[in-house]
């Protein structure tokens, strides 16, 4: 049975202080516990995540092996049609990987279901900054780390930065830095909440989750 939950943020400036402007979220999480949801998104994604590219050859798939290596009998030695035998060295591979797609079904509300729990279970993480892609007016790595400093950002951990559009400055300021993922809000997913110790978002990106994921 799902119940509906109601989240209230402050939102910040670039120094870290409190404006009088507030984001409300409503999630419906599971009374009880998620994480079975939780689990079935996060292998799902997992499984879509493999490329199932690897790929043997068959001992009909061999180049060679069209003549038989001695006649059948007389020579003492144990009978050989090929010498393309998966007995043999250089031969083909008994039942080897063959390049397949795999994929796990998941009905559309559980997806759903599964997102909304993790914002709620991750809501004291959560700090919603105002404006975070106009502060970043050029490339600079530096300019970043002064803003984690300002908000208390520990880099040491994982660090999920969701904003509504993903500008080149932002891009270029925050892919050097180790254990900070960019992604935007339309690309939420299990595997990168499940993964982020702290999350970074914009009240525009806020605003897209509601629409998008809490609809």
């Amino acid at each position: 049975m799902t119940v509906q939950k109601f989240v209230t943020y402050n939102v910040l400036n670039a120094d870290g202080q409190i404006l009088n402007d507030q984001q409300k979220l409503e999630l419906k999480v599971l009374d009880t516990s998620g994480n079975y949801v939780i689990h079935k998104d996060l292998f799902r994604q997992q499984i879509q995540q493999k490329q199932g590219t690897v790929s043997t050859k068959t001992r009909s798939e061999v180049r060679g092996g069209g003549r038989k290596p001695w006649r059948q009998k007389g020579t003492g030695r144990a009978r050989a049609g090929s010498n393309r035998s998966p007995l043999w060295k250089g031969g083909g591979v008994i039942f080897g990987p063959k390049p397949k797609t795999k994929s796990l079904k998941l009905n559309k509300k559980e997806r759903l279901l599964s997102l909304q729990t993790l914002l709620y279970n991750k809501r004291n993480n959560i700090l919603v900054l105002d404006n975070l892609e106009e502060i970043f007016t050029s490339a600079k790595t530096k300019l970043f780390l002064d803003l984690c400093n300002k908000l208390n950002i520990d880099l040491n951990r994982k660090v999920l930065i969701v904003v509504s559009k993903k500008t080149d400055y932002l891009k270029l300021s925050t892919r050097n830095v180790k254990n900070v993922e960019l992604i935007s809000a339309s690309n939420l997913n299990t595997l990168s909440l499940i993964k982020a110790t702290q999350i970074l978002t914009t009240p525009a990106a806020l605003n897209e989750i509601k629409e998008i994921y809490c609809g």
